[in-house]
């Protein structure tokens, strides 16, 4: 694998990186979409889980391996985040948790049940380790982002925000204005107004950032509307 930049396309080899409890492994898959799938491992248990079993089940499974995974967080309802689930958790077994008011419509979706329905503040453990839910509904009702603090190790916390935050804005609300504002009031109190500038962020999509280089641009996105 090659060295940790965040800038994965699909075909390209997986980039991991190790946090001081986790180590992070991110993939693209799908030409067209593009989707971001991250592999989260315990580095003292090996325990693992999977953000988003997006497409390409044949290239998660490799990167889970032989260690087993024992959770998939699936971010949000949209079809191109959930392609490969049930592929995934019949391999696996895994949990499925999903964002309780979006948690129906994944099941219709894939035919996978949801183990847990997560909600704001919940923990969601992987191995020794935690992450923190955020509720961020406006791109769709039930998008969760995860939050792994690892300053007590020296660190900086890293948040999976599935397509709710993304480097130049809020996730697509598709011209709800009632959307957008809800959306990108939760992200500023519950993800800018919560956690510091050195916050290193994995979207849905694309590259990551820092909270630190997208805050001076809260004000202009929520003046253009999305």
């Amino acid at each position: 694998m090659t060295d940790y930049t965040g800038q994965v396309t699909a075909g390209d080899d997986a980039q991991t990186r190790d946090l001081g409890c986790l180590s992070v492994t991110k993939v693209a898959v799908d030409e067209k979409m593009s989707n971001n799938c991250y592999l989260l491992r315990c580095r003292e248990s090996g325990a693992q889980l999977l953000v988003d079993a997006a497409d390409d089940a044949e290239t998660l499974l490799g990167l889970i391996g032989d260690a087993g995974l024992t959770t998939v967080v699936t971010t949000h309802q949209h079809w191109d985040h959930h392609r490969a689930l049930a592929r995934i958790v019949d391999a696996t077994g895994a949990d499925v948790l999903v964002g309780a008011p979006d948690a129906d419509a994944v099941t219709e979706q894939t035919g996978v049940p949801v183990t847990r329905r997560l909600e704001h503040g919940d923990t969601v453990t992987v191995g020794s380790c935690d992450l923190s839910v955020i509720a961020l509904a406006g791109h769709t009702p039930g998008s969760v982002a995860l939050v792994h603090d690892d300053r007590p190790e020296g660190g900086v916390p890293h948040l999976f925000t599935g397509d709710s935050l993304f480097p130049g804005g809020v996730g697509n609300t598709f011209g709800d204005d009632a959307a957008f504002a809800q959306l990108i009031d939760e992200v500023e109190t519950k993800v800018f107004g919560t956690l510091p500038d050195e916050t290193w962020f994995y979207p849905g999509h694309g590259d990551d950032s820092t909270l630190g280089a997208q805050r001076p641009h809260l004000a202009e996105w929520r003046e253009r509307g999305w």
